[in-house]
C-alpha cells in the first residue's frame, strides 16, 4: 500500500513540498489540504497588478489546476483542517471524516500582526494575501480617491509604489523614523522617500495609529498625528507565523513564535516536517533565529521538507537573506543586515561605503548606485550590505550573500575581478570601491 503524504497549505512552501514529495516517492500519495480556491500563485506580483505593472492576476499563477491532477497530485480547495492528531495520524477537516497520513508537512504560512486599534473590523481594510480578494481589491480601487498605507514592511513600500502608479493619493503611516527602519538604513532608504514625495505620497513617520474610523465602513484612520480620511486602508503590519494549528498539536515554537524544525526541516515531532513563513531558521552570520522571509525561502524550505517526508535526505543551510524589492523610483536590497540593525543587536563591524555607476558613464541609461558593506573587525570578513540604484541591485545581492556565506574579506572584495562592458557594467565596481573604502577606516 503506497504511503500518503499530507500537505497542510498550498502556498510556496506547500506546493515545493508536494511536488518534491511526489518526485522522491513517485508511487506515494500527496494530498495537499488549502483554505483558499487556488494553489500556486505569486501574492509577491499582486501589487504589481494594482500599480499595472502586470496587465492581469492570471499571470500569477505558476500552473493549472489541471497540471497538479496530471502530476498525480491531489490539491483539495477550499477545505480547512481544523486540527491535527499526531498520536492516530489524521487531520481533522471541517465538515468532512478526517484523513489519514503516513508523513505529514505543515505549511500554514503567516498572518499579518494584529494593527491592536479599535476598528479593526470595518469594512474597507485590505490585507494582501488571497489572489480572489486581490481581484475584488482591484475594482474598489478604480473608485478610490485616497488610500493609507499602514506600516512601512517590504509590502508596504511596495503597496505605496503602486497606489502612487494608479493615481491614488496615498499616505503612508509608520511609527518609525524612516522606510523599513528595523532592517534598512536611512541613507539607503532616503532615495526612495524622496522619489516617493515626487510621486505625491504623503509620509506620516514617528506617527503611531490610534484607530480606523467609521460605522461599518472605514472613512478615516486617526493618528498620534490627526486624522487621515481614507476611502481604503491597506494593512501591511509585519507578518507573523500561523503556527495554531501545529502548535495546538503539540509541535514546539521558538522566541519568533515559528516552529522549531532542524536542518531537514524536521519539527519537534520526529517524521513531521514543516515549511515557510510558520517556521523559525537560524541566522547564518548571528545564528538568531529569524522568521517571515521570501518565497523563494519557503520554496526551497517546502523541497527539503517534501523530499525528507518522502524518504530522501536534503539539509536546508542557515540563511543569509539576499533582498532586493522596487519601491518608488528605486531598487534596493542587500544581504544579512544593515548598519543600523548590527548596530541594535550589537554586532561589531567595520563600514565601507562607495557611489558608483551601473554602466560605463558615458552610455546611456547610466544609473547612480549606492553599496554599504559591513565586515568583522579583524577578520574583515563580510557580514553584510545594503544597496541602492536603479539597476543592478538583485546580481549584487545574491552574490554578497555569497559573499557572506564563504567568508569572503573586505581585502577580497577590494580588488576582485569585474566585468567591464558600457552597456552593462562600468570600468571601476562599486562593490570594490566600498571594500577598498572600508579598508581605509581600519587602523593599520
Amino acid at each position: 500500500m503506497s504511503a500518503r503524504t499530507i500537505v497542510v497549505g498550498a502556498g510556496a512552501a506547500g506546493i515545493g513540498a508536494a511536488g518534491a514529495a511526489k518526485a522522491a516517492d513517485p508511487g506515494g500519495e500527496v494530498v495537499v489540504f488549502t483554505d483558499f480556491e487556488d494553489a500556486a500563485y505569486s501574492p509577491c506580483g499582486i501589487p504589481y497588478v494594482h500599480g499595472k505593472e502586470i496587465p492581469d492576476f492570471e499571470a500569477l499563477f505558476l500552473a493549472s489546476k489541471q497540471n497538479y491532477v496530471e502530476q498525480g497530485i491531489d490539491i483539495r480547495y477550499t477545505t480547512v483542517v481544523e486540527s491535527i492528531d499526531l498520536a492516530a495520524g489524521r487531520v481533522a477537516i471541517a465538515g468532512s471524516q478526517p484523513v489519514g497520513f503516513d508523513r505529514l508537512v505543515v505549511c500554514t504560512g503567516f498572518d499579518y500582526a494584529d494593527p491592536g486599534v479599535p476598528g479593526s473590523d470595518l469594512q474597507g481594510l485590505y490585507y494582501v494575501k488571497n489572489i480572489r480578494r486581490a481581484m475584488e481589491w482591484d475594482k474598489v480601487l478604480d473608485l478610490v480617491k485616497t488610500a493609507v498605507v499602514i506600516e512601512a514592511t517590504p509590502l508596504g513600500l511596495e503597496m505605496v509604489t503602486a497606489l502612487a502608479h494608479r493615481g491614488i493619493e496615498t499616505h503612508l503611516v509608520d511609527p518609525h523614523p524612516w522606510a523599513l527602519a528595523e532592517a534598512t538604513d536611512p541613507d539607503i532608504v532616503g532615495p526612495v522617500q524622496e522619489s516617493w514625495a515626487e510621486m505625491g505620497v504623503k509620509l506620516h513617520f514617528n506617527t503611531t495609529l490610534e484607530r480606523f474610523v467609521g460605522e461599518t465602513k472605514v472613512r478615516a484612520v486617526r493618528t498620534s498625528e490627526g486624522e487621515i480620511p481614507a476611502d481604503l486602508v491597506v494593512v501591511c503590519t509585519n507578518k507573523v507565523p500561523n503556527a495554531r494549528l501545529a502548535e495546538a498539536a503539540g509541535l514546539q515554537t521558538g522566541s519568533t513564535g515559528g516552529l522549531v524544525v532542524d536542518e531537514t526541516m524536521v519539527t519537534s515531532r520526529p517524521g513531521v516536517y514543516a515549511a515557510g513563513d510558520c517556521c523559525e531558521l537560524v541566522h547564518g552570520v548571528t545564528m538568531v533565529p529569524i522568521q517571515g522571509l521570501s518565497g523563494s525561502h519557503a520554496y526551497a524550505q517546502g523541497k527539503v521538507a517534501g523530499i525528507n517526508a518522502a524518504g530522501g535526505h536534503r539539509r536546508y543551510q542557515p540563511v543569509y537573506v539576499p533582498w532586493g524589492m522596487v519601491a518608488g523610483k528605486w531598487m534596493i536590497g542587500g544581504v544579512s543586515f544593515g548598519e543600523t540593525l548590527a548596530t541594535a543587536l550589537g554586532v561589531p563591524h567595520v563600514v565601507g561605503i562607495a557611489e558608483g555607476i551601473s554602466r560605463a558613464r558615458y552610455y546611456p541609461g547610466v544609473k547612480k548606485l549606492r553599496v554599504k558593506l559591513l565586515a568583522e573587525p579583524g577578520s574583515l570578513r563580510l557580514i553584510g550590505a545594503q544597496l541602492v540604484g536603479q539597476e543592478g541591485i538583485k546580481e549584487r545581492a545574491d552574490f554578497l550573500a555569497m559573499a557572506v556565506k564563504t567568508g569572503i574579506t573586505l581585502e577580497d572584495l577590494a580588488w576582485m575581478e569585474n566585468v567591464y562592458s558600457p552597456p552593462i557594467g562600468a570600468l571601476g565596481e562599486p562593490i570594490a570601491a566600498a571594500a577598498q573604502n572600508g579598508l581605509s577606516n581600519v587602523a593599520p
